[in-house]
């Protein structure tokens, strides 16, 4: 009988006690916590879901979603054992886990709320799931508005046993910005991988309806609307287009800030963005810095300025020195390749691309428990859209390259 792949999930969710920031953020700021409430209701559909849960934070007041019901009516909550019974169910044997709702409340314009948010969250998480790290894998969030209580916050959530932290995705400052090389410096230091998940950042605590709010209800008015030919184009945009620019800037603040060139031992996680844009990404970035193969070096452009001397022409450039211009010595894909990881759920392109992204630029995750994950179905998931890919690989992707990085070896074959 074959052995069993070795399957470290890099997308879990742990859901957060409800009231969890009300009641432990310091009194002054409790007025303004994230939290939850549950309400039930009659089905809206025959045998539908009776419980609902609503977020209340800035941005995204008012969030509703049913209960995730994936394991016959009972609702993972983030009791510990719960979860690694449901690891067991779907063929995982590590579990990485971000934070749940409280994710639309760790990062915002407001430095103060956002960390104290963290910190009462990550200590959480050490005394809850602390004595499960062998097969749980938390990431420590870590807002980054303020670069020493960054700082001070990963090196204490890794003394605590955190082998991971999580950055937004959308940060208050640019990933080139040398400002942030401490942050850097701190998880090198300190040994702990650097994830950053979809829909994280970007908040303002003045502002009623996020980005992410607004896409929400956009996607529930069409549902609840006719399809028509512009809905359906409209909706292809935003899930096909718009939803890969976030983790696109993101690889070219890091790599054009030169940030893996100066930490080459850090590597870097992307969550939830699947991953079939990679392959044309990593081309796009290399062909930045490869121009005009075969034509004429001394080509110019620009804007020419009759008041100024032929020799003396600032608006004009000859464009193949852009060739040259690049300042770091390896090519973007080769930073990509080296330090970067995008993790997918369903993703047959991202898995045909694989040789031209690299092997260890993939890993996958099952999202648990959301009901847009792979949750109860993942084993299949696999054995379909793994279908013909080598051995070697297939366990590089499902767990493989993601365990070594945050020491989780698979086992040796008996």
């Amino acid at each position: 009988m074959p052995q069993k792949d070795f399957v470290v999930s890099a997308d879990g969710h742990v859901l957060e006690p409800p009231d969890l920031f009300k009641t432990r953020l310091p009194s002054h700021l409790r007025d303004r916590a994230v939290w939850e409430d549950d309400f039930e209701i009659e089905p809206l559909v025959e045998g539908g879901a009776r419980l609902f849960r609503r977020l209340h934070t800035a941005g995204y007041e008012g969030w509703t979603i049913s209960r995730y019901r994936q394991t016959g009516g009972r609702m993972p909550e983030g009791d510990p054992e719960h979860i690694l019974e449901d690891m067991a169910l779907d063929g995982v044997d590590v579990q990485v886990m971000h934070p749940n709702l409280s994710l639309f409340g760790l990062y915002s314009d407001d430095h103060e709320l956002s960390m104290a948010h963290a910190r009462v969250y990550n200590d959480y998480i050490i005394e809850r799931f602390s004595q499960y790290f062998d097969r749980i894998c938390p990431t420590a969030p870590v807002p980054i508005s303020d670069v020493p209580d960054a700082v001070a916050e990963i090196e204490r959530v890794a003394a605590a046993g955190f082998r991971a932290i999580l950055l937004p995705a959308t940060p208050p400052r640019n990933y080139y910005n040398r400002e942030l090389d401490p942050v850097w410096a701190a998880a090198s230091a300190s040994g702990v991988q650097v994830f950053f998940h979809t829909q994280t950042g970007g908040v303002k605590v003045n502002d009623t309806e996020a980005t992410t709010l607004k896409v929400v209800l956009e996607n529930a008015a069409q549902v609840n609307q006719p399809m028509t030919g512009k809905a359906a184009a409209k909706r292809m945009v935003t899930q096909a287009v718009y939803s890969t620019l976030v983790p696109q800037q993101l690889l070219c603040q890091l790599v054009g800030g030169g940030v893996p060139e100066r930490f080459p031992d850090l590597h870097f996680f992307l969550i939830e963005f699947n991953a079939h844009w990679l392959s044309s990404l990593v081309g796009g970035m290399d062909k930045c810095w490869v121009t005009g193969i075969g034509q004429d070096a001394d080509w110019w452009l620009g804007q020419w300025d009759d008041t100024r001397p032929a020799d003396d022409q600032p608006n004009m450039a000859q464009l193949f020195r852009l060739n040259e211009k690049w300042p770091y010595p390896l090519l973007p894909s080769d930073y990509i390749r080296r330090q970067f990881h995008v993790q997918f759920q369903d993703d047959p392109v991202a898995i045909a691309c694989r040789h031209i992204t690299g092997i260890s630029t993939l890993i996958w995750g099952n999202d648990y428990p959301h009901a847009e994950g792979t949750f109860r179905g993942s084993q299949e998931l696999i054995k379909q859209q793994f279908a013909g890919v080598p051995d070697d690989e297939r366990r590089a992707i499902l767990g493989g390259t993601l365990g070594d990085r945050l020491g989780y070896p698979a086992p040796v074959p008996a």
